[in-house]
């Protein structure tokens, strides 16, 4: 008990948003008497979350890096916009014009960069100008009119499914097979961590515990394939995003660049004085950002099949408030990319949820800002409360270490000396 009780108090975020979208889910389910969790429903949420939750991977790293974008919802407008006007109005192949876009994103991400990185403005007034400055330029290219009739294959991205395979099941066999996939990768990675952890002596879940949370976390996979399969299978929407979530979770764990980003969001002078080029890894968070807002921006286009001058609106209060949600810090430093994920999925389920049971858009963004203070606060409690512990006659347990540490000393051993 002793141990279970440091392993949580150690984890208090990442345990914390999972046990409060689990309670969200529960609650839904019963007050839309089963709605929520009907496999076209499921699916639906999907499909309607994907851009917010591509913009919070990379709303995550650069509020790990201690800086902040206003400007994805714009960005991801105008890019959506290019991309229209190119397939529509030039008759450019939809997948030559995709490319196009998501460069176009990169270049006004390292825009941002180069003036947050080497001029030295704050990422927040950069971003707060290119949110007027790209927001006007796409009522200039779109000539305040919507832009429709795009390819069929463009389309797909934002409403398409996987294709169907294997025998007549009556479920998307496809899906099933990558939902065991996922489970048996998870297992074999959370292993592997778990074996280094104790190599270096850190505290680990008793393996009882540890063999329940694997059972539980394959379950819930596992359910979520069948929704899907039950319905017409993983978006390609959806496929897209869970690529984006492994990649983006091994570069923020396993790679000099996501440990230097962490090292800067926690103490950029001691980063500097390390031998951190700080310039570059902003101007590389930067332009990362720019990239996936104009991947979100192509996603958006595509689900609804046109694009529109208001597009991207709020996109950047959406995204940011799934990072600070999903256990972001305010001040840099900590923060996941599971973690952003949670946190747009609480906001998604929670948007889904109060639409179902008819709560009106007004009371639903009232809820939203309480939900997002709420997780805030919480980050400042759990910092005072750690911080006000060990005082005269007690000694408190040490927590074990995060991910990125076990991640980083295993890494470390298996590195040959001289590559750092």
């Amino acid at each position: 008990m002793s141990s279970l009780t440091t392993i949580l108090r150690g984890n208090i975020r990442q345990y914390g948003m999972i046990i409060a979208l689990a309670a969200i889910v529960i609650l839904f389910q019963f007050t839309t008497d089963g709605v929520l969790l009907k496999p076209l429903n499921v699916s639906n949420l999907v499909v309607q979350n994907a851009h917010i939750l591509i913009l919070a991977i990379g709303m995550v790293i650069v509020i790990v890096a201690r800086h902040i974008d206003l400007s994805v919802g714009s960005v991801a407008a105008f890019v959506g916009a290019v991309g229209a006007i190119l397939m529509t109005k030039h008759d450019v192949p939809w997948f030559l014009a995709v490319i196009l876009c998501l460069a176009l994103g990169a270049l006004i991400g390292a825009w941002h960069g180069f003036w947050v990185a080497y001029v030295g403005i704050p990422a927040f007034i950069v971003t707060l100008a290119s949110m007027l400055l790209f927001r006007g330029l796409t009522l200039v290219v779109l000539e305040g009119a919507t832009v429709g009739s795009l390819p069929q294959g463009f389309k797909d991205i934002g409403n398409g499914f996987l294709p169907e395979i294997g025998p007549d099941t009556d479920l998307h066999n496809l899906t099933l097979l990558l939902g065991v996939l996922v489970v048996a990768l998870l297992v074999f990675f959370d292993f592997r961590k778990r074996a280094a952890s104790k190599r270096y002596n850190f505290e680990v879940l008793p393996f009882g515990l540890f063999v329940l949370k694997q059972v539980v976390l394959g379950a819930v996979i596992l359910e979520f394939s069948y929704l899907l399969a039950d319905a017409r299978g993983l978006p390609i929407v959806g496929l897209i995003l869970f690529a984006l979530i492994g990649i983006y979770t091994f570069i923020m764990s396993r790679t000099v660049f996501g440990r230097h980003v962490y090292a800067i969001g926690g103490n950029v002078d001691a980063a500097t004085m390390s031998g951190v080029n700080t310039k570059r890894v902003d101007f590389l968070v930067m332009t990362n950002m720019g990239l996936l807002a104009g991947l979100a921006g192509l996603v958006t286009t595509a689900r609804l099949t046109a694009a529109n001058p208001k597009a991207g609106v709020n996109f950047e209060l959406d995204a940011i408030a799934a990072s600070f949600i999903g256990g972001a810090a305010v001040t840099g430093g900590v923060g996941t990319v599971i973690g952003a994920i949670i946190g747009g999925l609480v906001m998604g389920v929670l948007n889904n949820g109060m639409s179902l049971n008819s709560i009106g858009i007004d009371w639903q963004q009232a809820i939203k800002g309480l939900v997002l203070l709420a997780a805030v606060a919480f980050d400042v409690w759990n910092k005072k409360r750690t911080a006000g512990t060990g005082g005269a006659g007690e000694t408190e347990p040490t927590p074990p270490p995060p991910d990125e540490l076990v991640e980083e000393m295993a890494h470390l051993e298996a590195e040959p000396p001289g590559v750092r």
